[in-house]
């Protein structure tokens, strides 16, 4: 029986419940990946790539930009690209997760001033009000569309290995309110740091792109990304490979998430861990707003689409909402998750409204809605902020709670939620242990139903102080 996906509003689904639940084990192992690219660098030249990231406002689900440049300026004001082309990034999109933006071969210099100039933005937002909850698109306006920054410490470009900078869009802090509206008006406010490889700004959390050659040699193979860049992928004995899949199991058609390090040796991207998302040629992500029936095996669940790959411009589209239809016949997985627990936490009984999933199906459905066929559903990371609920941090359990606010807030049924740290949890901004956390926070983690009871739970990867 084949599994269809199709186009359907259902956002006055949007506000669910659930009963409370505490979730009394839990393991998470993975491991990251490192993806390389193929440089030809010359004594005069090196390689510098751009990670990006974001950290949003809580009601605004997608802001959409298209950069006109990112350059790298050294003391005499001569300038040098970092990123090809124009490429528009929909930057609420990563929230917490540090993604691959591009990887240039730019002059040997040393760079003391980051400018990045937008030529466009549109902000989606969650409209509340009388009646169900909608989401709205509306123009940005820049009041400055060219942000400068002076590093605190300088890019130094060489051919003896790449770097890179870290580009974190505070659109928090530049997307302004009046009155608990959004206006449109935007004053781009970024943090951009100077990183190395092994710099954990450096670190690529999630790549998505297709495979283009898969059997470049016995333990490489390249893919194009989202913008069109090519990309060779090292693995070795160390990569893990997400849903028992292996380097044989690549073709022409396959759509692998990748995370992972720039290789300081040749600039190149060596994998420690790589999911296949579809074999088939198409995939859709984005957060599950609705799922039916909301208790038992599930029939089909509503996804807030927001990305797809290739970008088909019809049927499956970005800011819309798609409903897949369940056969039985899927395979579900959890990214970034190694162990036996996988099929008991994810799977059709445990789809929960808040999810951040992929789904994969074949290219040939891909521009209708009506006719795209689902294979795969992968549970990925997301990264959900709220407010921590007070008193509720536990060092010996080890967890805490907190209200999810925002878009997400709406979706998640029983708040508040539990979040459990682990020894591989990272925090970060501020926060280096449990006991500091307080107040506005944002967990990126994986979004669980308890199988049992069926409390909203998330297991953590990384918590950031948002204050």
């Amino acid at each position: 029986m084949s599994t269809h996906v199709r186009l359907r509003s259902r956002i006055s689904a949007l506000c669910l419940s659930a009963a409370p639940l505490l979730l009394s084990v839990f393991l998470i192992v993975g491991c990251g990946d490192k993806m390389t690219q193929s440089s030809n660098t010359t004594p005069n030249s090196g390689s510098a790539f751009v990670i990006g990231t974001d950290a949003p406002v809580a009601s605004v689900v997608s802001f959409n930009a298209t950069l006109q440049s990112v350059d790298a300026i050294d003391a005499d004001g001569n300038s040098v690209p970092l990123v090809s082309g124009n490429p528009t990034i929909d930057f609420a999109r990563f929230n917490g997760l540090q993604t691959l933006m591009d990887m240039n071969n730019v002059p040997a210099d040393t760079y003391t001033q980051i400018a990045v100039t937008f030529s466009g933005a549109t902000i989606g937002y969650l409209q509340t009000g009388s009646g169900a909850p909608t989401i709205a698109t509306m123009p940005a306006t820049f009041t400055t569309p060219t942000y400068t920054q002076t590093l605190a410490n300088p890019l130094v470009v060489s051919a003896t290995g790449p770097v890179g900078i870290h580009m974190d869009f505070r659109l928090d802090k530049s997307i302004q309110v009046s009155g608990g509206q959004i206006t449109g008006m935007v004053t781009p406010t970024l943090q951009i740091n100077a990183v190395l490889p092994s710099d954990p700004g450096a670190y690529i959390d999630e790549f998505v792109a297709g495979v283009v050659n898969p059997t470049l040699s016995a333990q490489s193979f390249t893919i194009q990304g989202p913008h069109g860049r090519v990309f060779t992928v090292n693995v070795n004995g160390q990569t893990e490979w997400d849903n028992g899949d292996n380097i044989g199991d690549l073709t022409t058609t396959s759509i692998v998430q990748i995370s992972g390090t720039i290789d300081r040796a040749d600039s190149t991207i060596d994998a420690d861990e790589v999911a296949i998302l579809t074999q088939t040629g198409f995939y859709a992500a984005g957060q599950i707003t609705y799922v039916q029936p909301s208790s038992g095996v599930a029939s089909d669940f509503d996804l807030y689409v927001r990305g797809t790959l290739p970008a088909t411009g019809d049927g499956v589209t970005d800011g819309q909402i798609a409903q897949v239809d369940l056969s039985g016949s899927e395979k579900f997985f959890i990214y970034w998750m190694h162990n036996q627990f996988t099929q008991f936490l994810f799977n059709p009984s445990t789809l929960l409204p808040g999810q951040h999933v992929s789904v994969g199906g074949p290219l040939s459905g891909a521009a209708n809605g009506d006719a795209l066929s689902v294979k795969r559903v992968v549970l990925r990371n997301w990264g959900f902020n709220g407010t921590l609920v007070a008193n509720s941090v536990n060092t010996g359990n080890g967890t805490f709670q907190m209200n999810i606010n925002g878009f997400a807030g709406l979706l998640v049924p029983g708040q508040p939620v539990t979040v459990y740290v682990a020894s591989g949890t990272k925090f970060r901004y501020g926060f280096s242990h449990l006991t500091d956390v307080s107040a506005n926070i944002r967990v990126v983690g994986l979004l669980i139903k308890d199988p049992t009871s069926g409390d909203s739970v998330i297991l953590a990867r990384y918590i950031d102080d948002m204050n």
